[in-house]
């Protein structure tokens, strides 16, 4: 009798075993979902930093504004294609955009830092 190996998860699968907030995170910032300012915070540490094109958004209402901002420039879809936990407080996520922005695919990497439940870092590079 040969036993079977179990297949290796899909990111998304992985993803539903995140943390909290970095699920709060993923849902509030994928366009089919009908985003949240109050959710999406709720995600953040009250002085959490956001690093996104080489710029550095801080606290709540920074973040907030990049959100908005962010959220309206383009439309496009969004699949985890890969889940990385190197400790308790450190994530990497790796998301497939694919939208009507310049070169129309990009895969983008979250890298997440957690404290006390809420994310209090996160870079993003393309």
């Amino acid at each position: 009798m040969t036993i079977q190996t179990p297949p290796d998860p899909t990111a998304d699968e992985m993803a539903m075993h995140l943390p909290q907030a970095i699920n709060r995170f993923l849902r509030e910032a994928d366009p089919q979902h009908k985003a949240n300012a109050h959710d999406l915070l709720a995600a953040f540490a009250p002085d959490a930093v956001v690093i996104d094109n080489e710029k550095t958004y801080t606290g709540h209402d920074e973040i907030h504004h990049w959100r908005e901002a962010e959220s309206t420039k383009y439309t496009y879809t969004a699949m985890a294609t890969h889940v990385e936990k190197f400790d308790d407080g450190h994530y990497v996520v790796t998301n497939r955009l694919e939208g009507d922005f310049p070169g129309g695919v990009v895969d983008v990497i979250y890298r997440i830092k957690l404290a006390d439940g809420l994310i209090t870092r996160l870079e993003i590079a393309p």
